[in-house]
């Protein structure tokens, strides 16, 4: 019987959070280091103020650090930091009666996540460069207007590559509920992005 090889990242993080549980406080300052950056651009997404965003992180660490002998090891070190991350987030926008954004900026890379626009790959004109940012202005109003749940499960999909166990983690929801809102959002995305893509091929 084979067994599936275990992920040499979520090893490494274990053994980091098992001498945090110790009291090692450099260890866990070694987890901070990897993840800050993760954590910041995942937050980023949700919250509208830059300058609240490090105090947000900032504090979801603090309270991972207090949390920290709850860790179990079930899931991924990343998967359990970011549900405190998207909770202390949510919390925070609450409290001052806010609700939380889409994300604020889609890249090239993430747009060529989305099968409609893999024909506009391989061109570099002008055109086509002017034509990648009407998709991805496109996509970015899309997935803004979608319902709060469809926004965050195809975020954390498309543009900061989780998978769907993950997600359904870290919404806190059953993973045949992430598929049916990755789906949904998708789908709203493509009949967007359709009558772009025509117009696109007919230009060339």
């Amino acid at each position: 019987m084979n067994f599936p090889p275990k992920n040499p990242e979520r090893e490494i993080d274990q053994k980091l959070v098992e001498k945090s549980q110790k009291g090692d406080k450099q260890a866990f300052g070694v987890l901070v280091e990897k993840y800050h950056k993760k954590l910041y651009r995942l937050l980023s997404r949700m919250v509208r103020d830059q300058s609240e965003i490090e105090d947000i992180v900032q504090d979801s660490f603090i309270k991972a650090y207090r949390a920290i002998n709850n860790f179990r090891g079930d899931s991924a070190f990343y998967t359990w930091l970011y549900r405190i991350g998207v909770n202390t987030a949510k919390n925070h926008l609450m409290s001052l009666g806010r609700r939380p954004k889409a994300m604020n900026e889609v890249e090239i890379e993430d747009i060529e996540n989305f099968d409609e626009a893999s024909d506009l790959r391989s061109y570099e004109t002008p055109e086509s460069s002017m034509m990648t940012k009407e998709i991805a202005q496109t996509v970015n109003e899309t997935i803004e207007h979608l319902p709060e749940e469809l926004r965050s499960a195809i975020t954390l999909r498309e543009m900061d590559g989780l998978s769907y166990e993950e997600i359904a983690e870290i919404m806190d929801c059953p993973i045949g509920t992430v598929r049916s809102r990755i789906f949904r959002a998708r789908e709203s995305i493509a009949e967007k992005l359709k009558p772009l893509i025509e117009t696109s091929n007919k230009r060339w």
